[in-house]
């Protein structure tokens, strides 16, 4: 299916998916090589939880599989990309099949990932942050209007916006939001938070002590900005060092990409001459094994066996 520029992306995806998924994609299924099938390069979900994809495997190997999973031809001869049904296609890659039922529809890119949208927040709920990116990519790769994208997976506009403006939270928060360590409700409350600093803080606020969303709120409301006194002398002085001197821009964008990269706020200092320092802050020891693996590529628990 190609959209036009004027046209609604929710239309047809009905007759590709079927009525909201309620019932299979009609058309001639294809018994297809699993090893031909390649991944959704826009699928949204980056993470499948494992009891999920086990149950659902279980549930093929007694009942078979309900429903094909959907795919496009690509230019190699003989390979197909998912369109649909990425959890259908870990449950039978689980089970050890060699060929999957599929369906073959030519759909363009933009499709791909509505699709990928509506069969995720129909099927499972998407994590927050995971939703945001897709419609980021809706936004900013195929030029669609939020009011487009509400069509599209069935909600307002309003709603939409607020997804969006999630993208906005410093990394620290996102980290916590994708860990699921803070709900949508949390995240949301913390975009009242002009100061980046404070909202992080807040947020482990939030984590280590359990905080309600109507807890946060309220202490947002009545502390928009880092109350005096919340620091402590070395914190202080620290900021005052920070805001007397002139940020080295490729130091900063060095930062961020580190922030961005490990998920915490890291900090770049530079000393004397070409010496410097890295510091790699973590939340817990959970924290310390992600943060571990992302820099060393191993698992803490292969270096302590």
């Amino acid at each position: 299916m190609s959209v036009a520029p004027n046209t609604r992306l929710g239309r047809g995806l009905g007759a590709l998916l079927g009525d909201h998924l309620d019932r299979p994609v009609e058309g001639e299924v294809a018994r297809l090589p699993l090893d031909s099938v390649g991944r959704n390069p826009f699928q949204p979900r980056r993470k499948f939880k494992e009891e999920e994809i086990r149950e659902l495997a279980a549930s093929i190997s007694a009942n078979g599989l309900l429903q094909p999973v959907l795919v496009r031809s690509t230019p190699a001869p003989e390979h197909w990309e998912l369109v649909a049904g990425e959890r259908r296609l870990r449950a039978v890659t689980r089970l050890g099949w060699s060929e999957v039922p599929a369906i073959v529809r030519e759909v363009d890119d933009e499709t791909m990932l509505v699709l990928a949208l509506v069969e995720n927040l129909q099927r499972r709920n998407l994590g927050a942050l995971e939703e945001a990116e897709g419609y980021k990519v809706l936004v900013e790769k195929f030029k669609r209007t939020q009011e487009d994208i509400a069509l599209a997976v069935g909600k307002s506009r309003a709603t939409i916006t607020n997804i969006l403006r999630l993208l906005k939270l410093p990394v620290e928060v996102r980290q916590l939001l994708g860990a699921e360590k803070l709900t949508p409700g949390h995240a949301r409350a913390l975009l009242a938070v002009d100061d980046q600093e404070w909202a992080v803080e807040l947020a482990r606020m939030v984590v280590e002590g359990g905080w309600s969303v109507r807890r946060l709120e309220e202490t947002v409301r009545l502390n928009p900005t880092r109350p005096p006194g919340n620091e402590d002398a070395p914190d202080r002085r620290k900021r005052r060092a920070r805001q007397s001197g002139t940020p080295d821009p490729v130091l900063h964008a060095l930062q961020e990409e580190l922030r961005a990269a490990l998920g915490t706020r890291v900090v770049v200092r530079r000393q004397r001459g070409s010496k410097g320092r890295i510091e790699i802050p973590f939340h817990d020891d959970r924290d310390l094994e992600r943060v571990f693996a992302l820099v060393s590529g191993r698992e803490a628990a292969d270096v302590l066996e």
